[in-house]
């Protein structure tokens, strides 16, 4: 009983199921003590850390839907391209068609991408590496196309003022962030009482109780966010309680983790595979939508570069990138810890070359801490 106890210990905060997380903690932990040490700005101030979460907002957007679509089994490098084409269809669309039209054209026109992308890569057997890499750039070039090589703008000021209530607008998330942190320490408390003992899971969610009851405590109760920030976690949310207690969930890791067996087992494996492109590349195209709301313009080369942030969070998340496995909420970490270099780098005025130097790293790193995490766990089963 006692070797059992160690083992889920072990497994449940070990490395690789809790790295993402640590790598964080120790990021904002060494970043708060050199700007504080150096005179800069506080990074640990409520208004820093709304302001990293709204900075990655987009890219977790894309950057869930990328691990659905690895769980799945395949690969999506046009995450970036559709989103930007969405932007641009979006903002041509939007004075002539008024918001609710330019929207159906925007989603229209990514779902449209996933069915091609992923057509080809089910029904004609073709690597979807190779693929969504031809798609990458083939899509890039219509975005060069529909804009002529130019930024559009919005011009409609009625509409330019709905995107800024629908993408801009801050929102108070004191009360519901205290009210999530009760439900925490609650249901924290009760497992603890009804397993009598501390176990993982309840202490787990004690600490999330506790951390985000002192963050709504030091914020005064009243934490203003933008509401993209709300639109992801709602989503995320959604995703995760998908993949984690409904049969599509079961089945998308499935299929992603052997699909022959699934076969056998009766799922239909294309379709949860053409599946899981048509919606990498929908929420693509709302993250798109997203960005276009938020300079209410596009530009050509917007979000240019973008899909290799979107797949260095899916890893750094612990994404298996051969499929099965993977988690929507540690790859939105894997983007906050990306989002915090970043801003971190920022406030300590260091150059974009050590941003990228450091980040690579950091990837490399995270990808080696997986892979050895993993073969240990192989050898201890």
């Amino acid at each position: 009983m006692t070797a059992e106890k160690r083992v889920d210990w072990m497994q449940t905060f070990g490395l690789r199921e809790m790295g993402v997380f640590y790598a964080l903690l120790i990021l904002v932990v060494v970043l708060s003590i050199t700007t504080a040490m150096l005179g800069r700005a506080n990074y640990l101030s409520v208004l820093n850390v709304m302001n990293v979460l709204y900075q990655s907002s987009l890219i977790g957007f894309m950057a869930v839907a990328m691990t659905v679509i690895l769980i799945s089994g395949n690969f999506d490098l046009s995450v970036a391209s559709v989103a930007a084409l969405s932007a641009a269809v979006f903002v041509g669309s939007a004075n002539a068609m008024g918001l609710g039209g330019a929207f159906v054209m925007a989603m229209g026109t990514a779902i449209i991408a996933g069915v091609v992308n992923g057509s080809i890569v089910q029904f004609l057997g073709i690597n979807a590496f190779i693929v969504t890499l031809g798609s990458l750039t083939a899509i890039r070039g219509l975005v060069l196309i529909y804009t002529d090589g130019a930024s559009l703008t919005i011009k409609d000021p009625a509409v330019e003022q709905a995107l800024r209530v629908f993408e801009s607008n801050r929102v108070d998330v004191g009360i519901a962030l205290t009210v999530l942190a009760v439900l925490l320490l609650v249901l924290g408390i009760v497992k603890l009482v009804r397993a009598g003992g501390l176990r993982p899971s309840s202490l787990g969610l004690l600490l999330s109780g506790a951390a985000i009851m002192a963050f709504a405590f030091a914020a005064g109760f009243e934490v203003m966010v933008k509401k993209p920030v709300i639109y992801l976690a709602l989503f995320t949310t959604a995703v995760w309680f998908v993949l984690r207690f409904t049969s599509v969930g079961r089945r998308i890791y499935a299929v992603g983790g052997n699909p022959e067996a699934a076969r056998l087992s009766g799922i239909n494996v294309t379709q949860y595979k053409l599946m899981a492109f048509v919606f990498c590349s929908a929420t693509a195209g709302f993250a798109g939508i997203l960005f276009a709301a938020r300079l209410r313009s596009m530009n050509p080369t917007g979000l240019q570069g973008a899909e290799l942030t979107v797949i260095a969070a899916a890893i750094l998340g612990g994404t298996s990138l051969f499929g099965g496995a993977g988690s929507v909420v540690k790859t939105v970490g894997g983007a906050l810890v990306l989002y915090s270099l970043t801003n971190g780098f920022n406030i300590l005025n260091l150059g974009a070359n050590y941003q990228g130097l450091i980040e690579g790293v950091v990837v490399v790193a995270a990808a080696a801490i997986y892979t050895v995490g993993g073969r240990g766990a192989g050898k201890g089963k």
